[in-house]
């Protein structure tokens, strides 16, 4: 029988030295079977958000036994942390540099009033 596993592990974060945690899912045709069809699932910084994939530093990253998972994971589902994310990585302009580069207006009169 075919079962898929979600495997969790945690490690420090290279930014702020708080939890890591990643995941995986895979899959065994029956109990004996090896993993196959390994996907990452993600992994992300519990303390500070960073999306940190893989483990930089010193140390072993601390492994939790799998588990069934029997919902599917969809692929390419939006995630709100990720498009908070990408909204605050997005090029701002600067307001000063936005005015300075327009045109002055020809018909406005600069005059002292008398």
């Amino acid at each position: 029988m075919r079962k898929q596993y979600l495997h969790l592990s945690a490690y420090s974060c290279d930014r702020c030295g708080g939890p890591v945690v990643a995941g995986s899912l895979a899959v065994r045709e029956n109990e004996i079977s090896k993993e196959t069809d390994i996907k990452q699932v993600g992994a992300i910084c519990l303390s500070c958000g960073h999306r940190q994939s893989k483990m930089t530093g010193l140390g072993m990253p601390q492994q939790f036994p799998p588990v069934e998972w029997r919902q599917q994971i969809l692929p390419d589902v939006s995630h709100p942390a990720t498009d908070f994310e990408e909204m605050l990585n997005r090029p701002t302009c600067d307001p000063t540099s936005t005015l300075s580069s327009q045109a002055p207006e020809e018909n406005v009169s600069h005059a002292e009033p008398h």
